[in-house]
């Protein structure tokens, strides 16, 4: 009796053992039916044709002026969507290029005319790049000269960290003026706070636009590098063996990146040499800028010449203090870094100040030269202030001026210093 009982359950149980595996083989059979014909609902909606066809339906259902912009980008790449992206969202745009929108829901992008790239199944033309927009800019540095130029230097500088070497390599020159006809150019290399030692390039005879390709080296460590400043001082010389400068650029190694793999070429247009007699006290240079749509007044501290240092017995270390006065009562000053040893610094360092422009009727700037003393001390070397015509006069007003009616211009001008400002 037992054994007829578990003969029944056995069977009982593989009966439905089997009824489970068929069912499951029929809803997986089911499955793939119905995606079959989704899938062929899918590309059924997809009209195969020429590209060249689809092209001209599409235009001769356009508005015109959308026509002549298709003639136009004629030249343009397609864009296309690969087929593991069509599960994201896209919006039309008016001229068949399509964006994706992450909180909509699906919607099939229409099928634009497919690219030639047929075998990237599934995929779909949603736009085109136009090459003329990512082409490079044409190198203009040969051909466009401000008026008044007097030259332009090309050159390149590398440094080696090892070695602790500074690699400057001169390439050439433009569009010179001489004082003569003739010119027969050179130009010498200075590695500044020390203007006693140079480098020289060979003389170029007889031409206004000189090509030296001549490669230079300089000896400086690491820790003083980014201190010092390149001069290149541009020299003609004349039938009678004399030397007349022509011009020179000044470029800190401050803020430049001189370690890499690839040499960057710089150009800069000579500046002429200030042909005034030096003041009493020396010179300064600096760059006023006013922005009077964020009410920022900018000063850019060039150089300084001409210093005339009070206490000779220690190294002279120089700053200087930029102070923003309103109605001669002090509201901010900012201070350059300071630089050893040398009467004709360099800084090239930049302050900005917040000032509204009904204050530029008002508001003065002063600009102190300073040389540090033992202790906290200092001594003032000199002194120059620009601003309306309230405080300042002559070169000083100017400046100013000048500053406000050329906003968002930087207006370069040397300052002789005084004491009694």
């Amino acid at each position: 009796m037992s054994e007829q009982v578990a003969a029944v359950a056995g069977g009982v149980i593989g009966g439905i053992l089997l009824l489970l595996l068929i069912g499951i083989a029929v809803y997986l059979l089911w499955k793939k039916i119905r995606l079959l014909s989704s899938y062929e609902e899918l590309t059924s909606s997809v009209t195969p044709t020429h590209p060249d066809a689809s092209l001209q339906d599409q235009t001769l259902t356009q508005p015109s002026s959308v026509i002549q912009t298709k003639s136009i980008r004629t030249r343009s790449v397609p864009f296309i969507i690969p087929p593991k992206f069509r599960g994201r969202d896209w919006i039309n745009l008016t001229n068949g290029e399509q964006v994706q929108e992450d909180n909509e829901p699906y919607v099939t992008p229409e099928s634009g005319p497919r690219s030639s790239f047929h075998s990237l199944a599934g995929a779909y033309v949603v736009g085109s790049i136009n090459p003329e927009l990512y082409k490079f800019s044409e190198d203009n540095s040969e051909t466009d000269f401000p008026e008044c130029n007097t030259g332009r230097l090309w050159f390149s500088v590398e440094y080696e960290q090892e070695a602790e070497r500074l690699l400057v390599s001169l390439i050439k020159a433009r569009k010179l003026q001489p004082p003569t006809d003739s010119c027969s150019p050179f130009v010498k290399i200075f590695l500044l706070p020390d203007e006693r030692r140079y480098l020289q390039s060979k003389t170029k005879r007889k031409t206004l636009n000189p090509q030296f390709d001549e490669n230079f080296v300089f000896q400086v460590s690491s820790k003083t590098l980014y201190q010092r400043t390149l001069k290149f001082s541009v020299y003609h010389v004349d039938k009678q063996k004399k030397h007349h400068l022509l011009g020179q650029v000044i470029f800190p190694l401050k803020n430049e990146i001189l370690a890499g793999d690839s040499k960057l070429v710089i150009w800069r247009d000579l500046e002429t040499e200030n042909l005034e007699p030096p003041s009493e006290y020396g010179d300064i240079q600096f760059s006023l800028s006013y922005n009077d749509y964020l009410g920022r007044l900018t000063v850019v501290v060039l150089r300084a010449k001409g210093l005339k240092f009070q206490d000779e017995r220690h190294p002279a270390s120089v700053y200087i203090k930029v102070s923003l006065m309103n109605h001669n009562k002090f509201i901010k000053c900012k201070k350059t870094t300071a630089v050893l040893g040398s009467p004709n610094p360099v800084y090239n360092e930049t302050f900005s100040f917040k000032a509204d422009q009904m204050e530029l009727d008002t508001a003065s700037l002063s600009l102190s030269v300073l040389q540090s003393a033992e202790g906290d001390k200092t001594h003032l070397l000199g002194r120059v202030v620009v601003g309306p015509f309230m405080y300042t006069r002559g070169k000083e007003l100017e400046h100013w001026n000048e500053m406000i009616n050329k906003p968002k211009e930087l207006v370069k001008r040397w300052h002789a210093l005084c004491r009694n400002t």
